[in-house]
């Protein structure tokens, strides 16, 4: 199995500041270009939140026409930065996203199955888990305990050491998921974004990582309190690779083409 994580896409409306500071759209069209020329193709792609800045509908629907090209399967999250209603409104045809409340759901027809948790407080830059949410984990990882499972949501499960992210982090449920995960022998790993970089760190005695975003990532500052920089540094998912006999490896990729230095043949 080969999937792809993209994640904090923050589509905006043509001539936005950030569509100009960052242009997330055409880097998103650059990202799509590239997973469609992968191979061996992906299975799919899931997106882990912030697919748009301001929760407009026009974004959404300029999303859509933005990730229309993509040749394999995309399973959308929310984030911090969406609003469940217009993204069930523009994505009508993603049944997956179900019909109102939290936007929970299991991917089950891959080797790996794939849980996605819906960590947003509507209105806020923060995410929880509340006691409901974290049922229905239980509930899913209870119900296939034998599955090979990963687990995504918007907001890291662990502070990044980075002060204003983490202030508004994951601030609800965080040990507690992390119960729920050691629980379960099944769960390969949990996989979030929200911080526009790639960390990695361990939760609940299984890997969890962060995904850069697919258009700007924030400065790697341990020091600042008083707020974030977005810097230069290339757009980039994670590719997540399984085999039964060897389990799960993570690539970071950068979405972005560089020239080959040399191609070496070994005999």
């Amino acid at each position: 199995m080969i999937l792809i994580q993209i994640s904090d896409l923050h589509i905006s409306d043509p001539g936005e500041p950030l569509d100009q500071l960052a242009r997330t759209t055409e880097r998103l069209a650059i990202a799509v270009d590239q997973i469609n020329a992968m191979s061996p193709r992906p299975d799919g792609v899931i997106a882990s939140g912030d697919l748009v800045n301001e929760c407009r509908t026009s974004e959404y629907e300029r999303l859509r026409q933005t990730l229309a090209p993509l040749q394999v399967p995309v399973w959308l999250m929310v984030g911090n930065h969406d609003a469940r209603d217009e993204l069930r409104f523009v994505f009508d045809d993603h049944a997956y996203l179900g019909d109102s409340g939290f936007v929970h759901y299991t991917v089950d027809d891959l080797p790996v199955r794939l849980i996605a948790l819906d960590s947003q407080i509507p209105g806020k830059t923060a995410g929880a888990l509340c006691p409901t949410r974290l049922q229905w984990l239980e509930d899913q990882l209870a119900a296939q305990p034998d599955r090979p499972t990963m687990i995504f949501l918007h907001h890291p499960p662990f502070r990044s050491g980075i002060d204003r992210m983490d202030a508004n982090g994951l601030t609800e449920g965080r040990d507690e998921l992390a119960a729920v995960i050691a629980r379960y022998g099944n769960v390969l790993g949990v996989y979030a974004g929200h911080v526009h970089r790639p960390i990695s760190t361990m939760v609940g005695g299984v890997p969890a990582q962060t995904c850069p975003s697919t258009a700007h990532q924030l400065g790697l500052d341990l020091a600042r309190r008083d707020g974030v920089t977005i810097v230069a540094e290339p757009p980039a998912c994670l590719m997540h690779t399984w085999q039964p006999d060897s389990g799960l490896v993570t690539h970071q990729v950068y979405l972005a083409t560089y020239p080959v230095l040399a191609d070496i043949k070994l005999a």
